[in-house]
């Protein structure tokens, strides 16, 4: 199986298998569901999920600015 570059950072399991034959109606309900999926998730779950990606940034004990590379130059 190729990798995936899942954004659960899973590299190992069970694949599932999607049906290249679906109609464009069928992506759109399975996206749509997804979607609202997710919001529900985020709804119920924000701040736990907000806490949990924060504390999954943090490198070495001290946040970092994500637009900082670790040099001094500027340009």
């Amino acid at each position: 199986m190729r990798n995936l570059n899942l954004p659960s950072g899973t590299t190992e399991g069970i694949p599932l298998l999607i049906d290249a034959r679906w109609t464009t109606e069928q992506a759109v309900a399975v996206y749509e569901l997804l979607d609202d999926l997710c919001e529900q998730l985020w709804r119920h779950y924000g701040p736990q999920l907000q806490q949990h990606y924060s504390e999954d940034r943090i490198v070495d004990g001290s946040a970092r600015d994500p637009g900082h590379t670790g040099g001094d130059t500027e340009f």
